[in-house]
């Protein structure tokens, strides 16, 4: 059975709720702390629900090596090293204090992505309020259970894993006594393209695993984090920056300012358009039934006339008797004088 609410710092998540849209730094403050504090201040003026960097060191991730295994041969970042690659886009563990301490004092919540376990001691010397485990350390089991034993909200991206891979990461959260678990769907590909997305990956990670899910959406637009709203995803993950320049490794797929504005207002009209499964129907709808087609008399008729075929029609508007009865009225008696456009209601006969 599915856990129905996830909560980080008192903010509660699941179905039925807004959604939970995460605005990710990672890379994007370009090495400056002055623009990765610009750009808290700027997702939570876009609405965001909480804002998550990322804490490693280039030495926690890799070696310093020249070595074909360390050298990154395709795709965004081809032609760079690990090593060179971590050493640009890292967020040092000196701003962390002041980073939280920034958040904090604006009223936003920031969390982050531990890549080892110096940098989860860390986090929790800053008190963090939840923790990311992501795509690429799912199969580092002895780091999520070092995490998992911390007893705080863990998510946990399912980017490149198979079925078991992401079963062995779930029971390790679970068998530290840790339910506060949520699974991201996501595709580890820098940028992701929307036709690839496979978000009906969502409902199977529900079915399977029995956790609340939501999108870490690596696209370029908005439309797969939308769609997974409108598919129950309870949590949306999206790099963000602060504006147009090319502030690191990341900022080819990131959303600026008023793309991440418009993530958030889209994603809670998906969420609001989901409705309850119930099938009433909306008083919109209930006025307007006014509109729909009922039977009315077309002649002017006398008491004691029989009705037939030429004498009635259904048309709009509905304040008469509903179509289904036009059969039923054919052949009957009237008892009072009728006049074209009144329209066919039970006294009449």
């Amino acid at each position: 059975m599915t856990k129905t609410i996830f909560e980080v710092n008192g903010r509660q998540i699941g179905k039925g709720l807004e959604p939970f849209i995460i605005a990710e730094l990672s890379a994007n403050h370009g090495g400056s702390i002055e623009r990765a504090k610009a750009s808290i201040l700027a997702a939570k003026e876009a609405g965001v629900s909480a804002v998550k960097i990322q804490s490693y060191t280039p030495d926690t991730m890799t070696i310093d090596s020249n070595k074909p295994d360390f050298q990154i041969k395709e795709g965004l970042w081809k032609g760079n090293s690990l090593y060179n690659l971590y050493r640009e886009a890292f967020t040092p563990f000196e701003w962390h204090r002041e980073l939280f301490d920034y958040a904090n004092d604006i009223g936003i919540t920031i969390f982050s992505t531990p890549f080892d376990e110096s940098a989860a001691d860390l986090l929790e010397t800053l008190n963090v309020a939840a923790y990311k485990i992501a795509s690429f350390e799912l199969t580092d089991l002895p780091l999520i259970e070092y995490v998992a034993k911390k007893q705080k909200p863990m998510f946990m991206s399912t980017g490149m894993a198979t079925i078991e891979e992401i079963r062995e990461a779930v029971m390790t959260v679970k068998q530290c006594g840790n339910d506060q678990l949520l699974l991201f769907h996501c595709i580890s590909s820098y940028p992701a393209a929307t036709k690839e997305s496979n978000l009906s990956n969502l409902l199977l990670l529900e079915e399977e695993f029995g956790v609340l899910v939501g999108l870490s959406d690596h696209t370029i637009s908005n439309v797969a984090s939308i769609s997974a709203v409108a598919m129950n995803a309870v949590a949306i993950e999206k790099h963000f920056k602060l504006d147009s320049d090319d502030c690191g490794p990341d900022s080819s797929f990131s959303l600026d300012p008023k793309q991440l504005s418009a993530l958030v207002e889209d994603c809670k009209e998906a969420k609001l358009a989901l409705g309850s499964k119930n099938f009433s129907r909306s008083n919109s709808e209930e006025n307007n039934k006014i509109f729909r087609r009922s039977l009315y008399f077309v002649k002017d008729l006398r008491q004691g006339d029989i009705v037939t075929v030429s004498d009635i029609r259904r048309i709009r508007p509905g304040f008469g008797l509903a179509p289904k009865f036009y059969k039923q009225i054919i052949g009957k008696k009237l008892i009072k004088d009728v006049e074209h456009g009144d329209s066919v209601q039970w006294d009449c006969f």
